[in-house]
């Protein structure tokens, strides 16, 4: 029955460097990934959040990807007409940065070299630099539809980008204002409150004296950890109902460094019970300053350049960088005896530029800016109503407590690289949104500044498939079919894109309050964070930090996929560290090589026979191959893949590797039909195993599966399903009772210092009672017992309880064991595990020890303590059976 042509079609042993690239180039090859939005087949589809075109792959990347493919390659197999739509973002202020430092080694700017030729100087540089990361994706088996690539600057995206700005132009929910940004001085531009990331700082919290110096005359005591922004300042609040100032409010306090008077107004904002109660108001750096100065009609004065220097204050400081200015205001005021106290350190959480690194200015700035109280109330009402779910659902209060407090969006960026804003300005002062397809009148100028990345990703789902235009893939694939993505950006891109898609998809903007338009992705599934093996964040500064392609070239595709796969539930962190890779990796190794010895043992696929012609091994193995694909399905359709990759992992290595194919070995040496019926039994159990991990491993279940089935390929193979017979309990428990016959009878092996593949003569009783009969071979072969003669006595009985009943096996070590040495190795343990017993127990005896060591301490020295007990009492038995 063996089938030495198949097993010798696979190589010596599974080397993933030698496959994965010539498997994955054939796959693209044969157009595996490309969809057909004319196909008859249901449609699914996800579009890949578009990476920055800077960057490269990280972990982050890979588990987004990993899970992604998993999904698609499983639908296709499924039967739907599967879109995987790649592309790439052009990261706006990180490119232009980029850019702009080559320049700048080169001796030039981005000023020297102008508009038109910086941005071709770009263009140069994204098509050098720009497929990094596509390389990256095919080592990781990406199954994308390459044909479809896009890029968030390509010409019909920015056609979508322009129609959209228009339309939400037209409809008023797009305006120009003057309000409070956030500023980065160092890329003198306008970031999104996403670009902003917060951390802890030891600063100085200074407080100082407004009014006169005298405590008999009007004054008031402010604090604050920015002195420079004094210079702006333009009143002073308080609370109304606060006693101590209520002669004040009205009153006008001389500025320290400035000819204008400081009013003291009231506002509920002051919280009185707060340091002095009483709060400087600089409505032009800080927005809830900015929010008191709209409320009162204060001035708002702007002290400070687009490089955060002082400027235009008429006093000493300016020309001093902010961080400069700082200093010189605070040793000022004190020259004038005005500093009432210092406190240091003070620790505050202060906003910085994600990309720049640098803490953020608040700064009044005239931008672009889109009204989002509609396209918020729509995006958080889809979810509301069901249209669009976020798995998992423990994620949708958050959801909800963004999209419900949305502040205005600032969509202008103070950049060259990005999509133009297509606003233009006549030489009369008109001021004309034009869509793509209107004619721009001679002498108008358009406006200088491009628009906030995120707002062209937002149009992502859709503009990649064609739209404004009617096209075919928005009719078979939108809205998208989920959206695989990390919380942590789930009110950032994932709310625009919603914003957006409902939008675009209601017939007008009253359409938006009846939730009639589309949602762009009906799942939203949100994954966690892939941490190190600690737990903690990777970050470069912290030097843990993985490079998923360096897991791919000593481990293999596949080993990176399944350890990703294998830790990843909706919403929960994932910890991997090498023992991880290594573990998959060994994995792929041993379903190759039980795969390799099946096929030697005559593996083949073909009808099975009648359940009443399979032994009570094969129809287990069976009925647990159809319980585990249900549970893959239920892991895969809820998103939850550790489920389906925990259920694939132990079915394949402790049921199919471990137990059935050692029972099979025995099944096959019988020969004739017995032999036939099981390198079927065999085959069907690989066949349909191999297809269930190929959406998580399709490197090595390809070169296997096509092997053992002759099939074109695994990525195109029907996905398996259960065979829909019932599930033969009695089978179930008859090996369940073998596993843990065998189990005992080789621990009491072991514990006899047998060598494993020892044989010894035994006598079993109670098998015919409990059913097993027909399991003896399998069970001599596996525990290494032979038949008795004539001569047999026994020199040890092992018991072993068992699901009806006990079963005994009978056994003569004698003339099989070295006694004394037996006698010398068990005394050695026994005495090790005496010392382990008594240190213990002294330990738990210790009442001080008990009053201070933690719970968790305690409880491990009892298990060990336990531990310890039964050693000893094992080990003493032992040593009166050998006769000590």
């Amino acid at each position: 029955m063996s089938n030495p042509e198949l097993s010798n079609a696979l190589p010596k042993s599974w080397d993933p460097s030698d496959h994965e690239s010539a498997l994955y180039q054939g796959w693209v090859d044969a157009g595996y990934f490309r969809a057909d939005a004319t196909s008859d087949k249901p449609g699914y589809s996800i579009v890949l959040p578009p990476p920055n075109v800077t960057g490269s792959l990280h972990m982050g990347h890979a588990l987004d990807h990993t899970l992604m493919d998993t999904l698609t390659r499983r639908k296709r197999m499924q039967g739907y007409e599967v879109l995987w739509l790649p592309g790439m973002d052009h990261a706006g202020i990180a490119t232009q940065t980029i850019v702009e430092k080559q320049l700048a080694a080169e001796g030039t700017s981005r000023e020297e070299l102008g508009r038109e030729k910086f941005i071709e100087r770009v263009w140069q540089w994204k098509a050098e630099s720009g497929g990094t990361i596509q390389g990256q994706m095919r080592r990781l088996g990406d199954g994308v539809d390459w044909s479809r690539d896009r890029f968030t600057m390509d010409d019909g995206l920015s056609r979508a980008v322009h129609t959209i700005f228009k339309k939400m132009y037209d409809d008023g929910l797009i305006y120009r204002a003057e309000r409070l940004v956030n500023w980065s001085p160092a890329q003198q531009t306008a970031i999104s409150d996403i670009e902003v990331k917060y951390h802890d700082v030891e600063g100085e919290l200074v407080s100082f004296r407004y009014g006169s110096l005298d405590d008999a005359q009007p004054h008031i005591v402010v604090a604050t950890t920015r002195m420079e922004t004094m210079l702006g300042d333009t009143a002073i609040a308080v609370h109304p109902d606060d006693a101590r100032y209520a002669d004040l409010i009205g009153a006008e306090l001389d500025h320290p460094f400035l000819d204008r008077k400081i009013p003291v107004i009231a506002d509920d904002y002051v919280d009185p019970e707060f340091g002095s109660g009483a709060v400087k108001i600089t409505p032009a750096h800080d927005p809830n300053d900015f929010a008191i100065g709209q409320r009162h009609d204060l001035p708002m004065i702007t002290i400070m350049d687009q490089t955060a220097v002082i400027t235009g204050t008429g006093t000493q400081f300016d020309g001093m960088d902010r961080f400069e200015a700082r200093v010189a205001v605070r040793e000022a005021l004190a020259a004038q005896g005005r500093i009432v106290k210092e406190v240091r350190p003070y620790l505050h959480s202060v906003g910085h530029s994600e990309r720049a690194g640098e803490p953020i200015e608040p700064r009044l700035s005239m931008q672009w800016w889109v009204s989002v109280e509609k396209l918020a109330k729509a995006a958080g009402d889809a979810v509301r109503g069901g249209d669009t779910v976020i798995h998992p659902t423990s994620q949708e209060p958050r959801w909800f407590a963004w999209v419900d407090d949305m502040h205005d969006w600032t969509i202008s960026r103070q950049l060259w690289w990005g999509h133009r804003i297509p606003i233009w300005y006549g030489p009369d002062g008109q001021i004309e949104c034009f869509g793509p397809d209107d004619t721009v009148p001679q002498g108008w100028e358009q406006d200088p500044d491009v628009l906030d990345t995120w707002f062209s990703s937002g149009l992502w789902p859709f503009s990649t498939m064609g739209w404004p235009e009617k096209t075919a893939e928005l009719d078979k694939f939108y809205p998208t079919s989920v959206l695989v993505t990390g919380y942590d950006i789930l009110f950032f891109w994932v709310a625009r894109m919603m914003m957006f898609g409902t939008y675009v998809g209601a017939s007008d903007t009253a359409g938006l309050a009846d939730r009639s338009a589309k949602v762009p992705f009906t799942d939203v599934f949100l994954h966690g964070l892939v941490r190190d093996e600690h737990g903690s964040k990777m970050s470069k500064s912290k030097g843990n930090g993985i490079d998923p392609l360096d897991w791919v070239e000593r481990f293999g595709a596949d080993a990176l996929r399944f350890t990703l796969a294998r830790g990843a539930n909706p919403g929960s962190d994932i910890s991997v560290g090498e023992s991880h890779a290594q573990s998959s990796r060994n994995f792929a190794t041993k379903l190759f090589n039980a795969t390799k010895f099946a096929l030697m043992n005559g593996a083949r696929l073909g009808e099975l026979p009648a359940a009443d012609r399979l032994t009570i091994s094969d129809r287990w193995i069976l009925g647990r191959l159809d319980e585990v694909l249900a549970d893959v399905d239920t892991g895969f359709e809820t998103y939850e893949f550790s489920k389906a990759c925990e259920a694939l992992y132990h079915f394949a290595w402790d049921e199919v590797c471990d137990w059935y194919l050692e029972l099979a070995k025995v099944q096959v040496a019988e020969g004739g039909d017995r032999a036939a019926t099981t390198a079927l039994v065999l085959g069907t159990v690989l066949d349909k195993l191999l297809r269930a991990l190929s959406p998580v491993m399709p490197f090595v279940t390809e070169t296997l599966w096509t092997t053992l089935t002759g099939g074109e390929s695994v990525v195109i193979a029907p996905w398996p399903t259960p065979s829909g017979d019932a599930a033969d309990a009695d089978a179930a428990r008859a090996v369940d009772d073998l596993q843990k016959l065998i189990t005992e009878v080789r621990r009491f092996r072991s514990d006899q210092g047998l060598k494993p593949g020892q044989r010894v003569a035994a006598v079993v009783d109670g098998l015919d009672e409990l059913g097993l009969a027909p399991l003896r071979g399998q069970l001599d072969s596996l525990a290494r017992l032979e038949a008795a003669d004539e001569s047999f006595s026994a020199t040890a009985t092992v018991e072993v309880r068992l699901s009806a009943g006990t079963a005994t096996v009978a056994i003569d070590t004698s003339g099989t064991v070295d006694v004394e040495a037996e006698r010398k190795r068990a005394a050695k343990d026994l005495a090790a595990a005496e010392k382990e017993l008594a240190g213990t127990t002294a330990k738990l005896g210790n009442e001080q020890f008990l009053s201070k060591a933690p719970d968790a301490v305690v409880d491990k020295i009892k298990a060990r303590r336990d531990l310890a007990e039964a050693d000893v009492a094992r080990l003493r038995a032992k040593l009166d059976a050998l006769g000590a």
